[in-house]
């Protein structure tokens, strides 16, 4: 679980929160557009709207595109797993391909809608269900070893993570050990940078008018503390399945390879397991529809460097049409084996993403100095130097 708190806590938001005080800042502060390169301003200047500002919005585009569309077909492989489970549907191309359809079907009527009218109705909605659904596993099993779990596993956390921080697998324990890390830890934080940019300027919109000391404390502590309350509630009860239960996740997961049903293995144990799962499929796909609206709605900003009510709706569709086709195709028509290259394209995509990062703490950093100005100089008590105990008495 501390691992799991290592990838999902404080580091993924953090990735996220990088970005989106920068476009809150250059957006509302110095009234640059919703663009990738307005962060780059200070040290750039005009050249924001030149060839290497424009290269600096493509490479977001196609990282925000390809990470998202990671998102869905992950989404997707889940989506189906449930449906098999509910309804024995079978686990196939043809499933996931409507699936897929159906996902950005309703995306596209929800960015059609608008922020206020269609994302952020879902959003709420699948909030809501979220939490329920928490509530319910934490009441439904046993509540104290749950709550005593998670407790704990914040403890074990912050003990690891100087440890995690640094650690780069140098000596494997197993063979299976040694590609790991790269296949999920490395992978992880490269879809999360890819993503810097879409969830970075969807933040900075709803949190315009903080200050930045209120921004940074809601970014990262309300989020972290949501995220490391849910998988140590999830976490705590699979271990109590697996060590008091019926057990089933471990066979499901690792002897039959099928990580998207282990949720619905889990939600197996509770009571009314039919309806948990059924809403389960619900929360992942409005989960995911809302990823590919909001996604749209963002890339499309990057795109016009416009706020979104003054954009065309069907370049926002066109837009959620390129992200379900770019999952569809690398899914469906290539099977896993397009999914697992997607998986190393948005590794690749994610390196220069990873090098801006840095770039843009340095930019950040120019623009507050610069527009702090010259500081007030600060009125102090002056002593004179005293040497000895005489000299001090007389003073």
């Amino acid at each position: 679980i501390a691992i799991t708190h290592y990838h999902f806590g404080l580091h993924t938001w953090t990735i996220f929160a990088l970005p989106a005080l920068c476009f809150a800042y250059f957006i509302y502060k110095r009234k640059m557009p919703p663009r990738v390169s307005s962060i780059f301003s200070p040290l750039l200047g005009s050249k924001v709207y030149g060839p290497i500002g424009k290269t600096i919005d493509i490479i977001a585009l196609i990282g925000t595109v390809f990470g998202v569309a990671t998102s869905v077909g992950l989404g997707t492989l889940q989506i189906n797993a449930g449906l098999a489970e509910l309804f024995g549907i079978d686990v196939s191309p043809l499933i996931q391909l409507i699936i897929i359809v159906v996902v950005t079907s309703i995306a596209s009527v929800s960015v059609a809608l608008g922020l206020d009218r269609g994302i952020k109705i879902l959003s709420n909605v699948n909030i809501y269900m979220a939490i329920a659904l928490l509530i319910f596993v934490i009441a439904a099993g046993p509540t104290v070893l749950i709550l005593k779990g998670t407790f704990e596993s914040v403890g074990t956390y912050l003990r690891w993570l100087p440890e995690l921080a640094f650690w780069n697998n140098t000596v494997p324990n197993s063979p299976d050990n040694a590609t790991w890390q790269n296949t999920w830890t490395v992978f992880y934080w490269a879809w999360t940078i890819t993503w810097s940019p879409f969830v970075g300027i969807f933040i900075a919109r709803i949190s315009r008018g903080r200050t930045i000391r209120e921004f940074v404390a809601g970014v990262l502590g309300l989020p972290v503390t949501f995220s490391i309350l849910w998988f140590g509630a999830f976490g705590t009860a699979a271990f109590n399945i697996e060590s008091n239960g019926e057990g089933g996740l471990v066979n499901r997961v690792v002897d039959q390879g099928d990580i998207p049903g282990a949720l619905f293995e889990f939600l197996s144990n509770y009571p009314a397991a039919t309806f948990l799962s059924g809403l389960a499929i619900l929360i992942v796909i409005i989960f995911f529809t809302t990823s590919v609206d909001s996604a749209a709605m963002v890339t499309d900003m990057i795109a016009s460097g416009q706020e979104p009510r003054f954009a065309p709706t069907h370049q926002k569709l066109i837009w959620t049409a390129l992200m379900g086709s770019v999952a569809a195709v690398l899914l469906v028509a290539t099977g896993e084996g397009g999914l697992t290259a997607l998986q190393q394209t948005i590794i690749v995509v994610g390196l220069p993403f990873f090098v801006m990062g840095f770039i843009q703490m340095y930019s950040l950093y120019v623009a507050l100095k610069n527009d702090a100005g010259n500081p007030i100089p600060v009125v102090t008590r002056q002593w004179e130097p005293a040497n000895d105990p005489e000299a001090w008495e007389k003073n």
